[in-house]
């Protein structure tokens, strides 16, 4: 139900930032295309550490008695607002970087669906990889070791992929 709880969530916050995408359609594409190239790079130079802004975010964590009233019924919603993203930390920039992709980009509903359940399967990934491993505390060193390249490069990523859509707009 977690999972599924993140999917939903994901697929959420997507939606409403599709919907709200149409009040930027009357902005040209390159303009728009060139706001997100250039906030992802100033992102990947956060996660870097080369430059310093607080992000907005609640900075909090669900609340634990959301599990402790029903277990299905709490980990559908715990998931749920951990997928929206917008009740609990973020950690990376490049969430930051997808949303206002969705929200300004212009593209078609099917995208902006795929990328909020690619959000929510992301964040699902990282819980369901460590108790994987079999090591939890091996596997939590090893993404320590790991995490800037993985923050910056996901920023860079998405970067590179809306300076694809800049070139062919």
């Amino acid at each position: 139900m977690f999972t599924t709880g993140l999917l939903l969530g994901g697929t959420l916050t997507a939606s409403v930032l599709w919907l709200l995408s149409g009040l930027t359609s009357p902005i040209p594409a390159v303009g728009r295309h060139a706001v997100i190239v250039a906030a992802a790079v100033v992102f990947a130079l956060r996660d870097a550490g080369l430059v310093r802004f607080p992000m907005p975010q609640n900075a909090r964590q669900v609340p634990q008695d959301v599990l402790q009233r029903n277990l299905l019924r709490g980990s559908l919603q715990f998931g749920f607002e951990l997928g929206t993203g917008v009740r609990t930390y973020v950690s990376a920039s490049a969430a930051y970087v997808l949303a206002l992709g969705l929200l300004v980009s212009g593209v078609d509903y099917p995208i902006a669906l795929a990328a909020g359940l690619g959000f929510g399967a992301g964040r699902a990934a990282t819980p369901l990889m460590r108790v994987a491993s079999g090591d939890g505390v091996g596997w939590d060193a090893r993404l320590i070791g790991r995490l800037r390249f993985i923050t910056i490069g996901t920023c860079l990523v998405l970067a590179a992929t809306f300076a694809i859509l800049l070139f062919a707009a």
